[in-house]
């Protein structure tokens, strides 16, 4: 096991490198570049090559990104040039991580909880009416848009029948204490049940929106997964010797079925960022989602750098992550 850990901890670097490279030979192509974006649409060429000169950025490429990659392991990513003029990008970061941690944390367990047992269900009932009705409404998931099924949730449930906030973490009125940055873990250490509860109220909406396409893809890979299982000998072999459903299920479906379902878990958290982006921008969840598309939108250079890098590193830690669960789920991949 430490030596599977190793190898993918090498890989781990090699990718990050590789990563790191990518997002900064894709930003400076980028139209306008670093200088123009600091400058504005006032900025002179002589103005934006002086600019230019004082950032480095007359350096050969190669020069660039070994200095950008010495800044980037000792966290200075420079300041923000358009979200928030002049704070440090990685303040910025720390102050947003937190809401899209949370409201990614909520989505994936949701997609889990939900698509984990119906797609066993669905597999268990194949050609039943169950079965068909979940395998529709995961097409449903999968074929509808993150950011219109979160207009949808926020015009009916917010703005027609108002049940749930629309926007926002929490009720600017509730006066409650930060502690850790997660709105609703910080009123449950504080006991201040009011924020607690409506921090979870605020959750709910986009959580649900951000959830759907990860409990499609669950649910269809868990009813693959299991309906391959059910066919094997060994579980037939277990039904004839009238072993107890409840045993059959636990020791020898799902534990055999969970191995694409972990993996596929992985990947949905560290895909769970691309959806943030839309679905933090509908509901204004103050996350690193948001961030991300002001960023775009105004051309902040250094926080788009930063950003990307981070996510980019979070899906690989995700999927580092996936692949020691694997292991150690099924040893045979630990000798390969």
């Amino acid at each position: 096991m430490l030596r599977y850990t190793v190898r993918r901890l090498i890989q781990l670097v090699v990718v990050v490198l590789v990563l790191s490279l990518l997002v900064f030979a894709w930003l400076r192509a980028l139209p306008g570049g670093p200088a123009s974006a600091l400058l504005g649409d006032r900025g002179t060429e002589e103005s934006r090559a002086a600019l230019s000169a004082q950032l480095g950025l007359d350096q050969p490429i190669f020069i660039q990104y070994f200095k950008f990659l010495g800044r980037a392991i000792t966290g200075n990513f420079g300041n923000s040039t358009g979200v928030q003029p002049g704070d440090p990008v990685v303040d910025i970061f720390l102050q947003r991580f937190p809401a899209t941690l949370e409201l990614s944390a909520f989505a994936i367990v949701l997609a889990v909880i939900a698509g984990i047992p119906l797609g066993y269900l669905a597999a268990k009932r194949r050609g039943g009416w169950f079965d068909n009705l979940s395998v529709g409404a995961s097409l449903i998931g999968v074929a509808v848009p993150v950011f219109f099924l979160a207009f949808l949730l926020k015009y009916l449930l917010s703005t027609k029948f108002g049940i749930l906030p629309s926007f926002g973490r929490q009720d600017g009125a509730i006066e409650a204490t930060r502690v850790t940055g997660f709105f609703v873990l910080d009123g449950i250490l504080t006991q201040e049940w009011d924020a607690a509860w409506d921090a979870f109220r605020h959750l709910v909406l986009p959580a649900i929106a951000l959830a759907t396409i990860p409990f499609a893809v669950i649910f269809r890979i868990t009813r693959a997964a299991v309906l391959e299982v059910l066919n094997e000998d060994y579980v037939r072999t277990a039904e004839s010797k009238g072993l107890l459903g409840s045993v059959i299920r636990r020791r020898h479906v799902l534990r055999n079925a969970m191995l694409p379902v972990v993996t596929t878990i992985g990947l949905q958290v560290g895909a769970l960022l691309a959806g943030a982006v839309l679905t933090e921008k509908v509901f204004a969840f103050s996350g690193v989602g948001e961030a991300l598309a002001l960023g775009f939108e105004r051309r902040d250079y250094p926080l788009l750098q930063m950003f990307i890098m981070v996510a980019a590193i979070v899906y690989v830690l995700v999927n580092l992550l996936v692949d020691l669960s694997y292991a150690l789920i099924d040893p045979r991949i630990r000798a390969r």
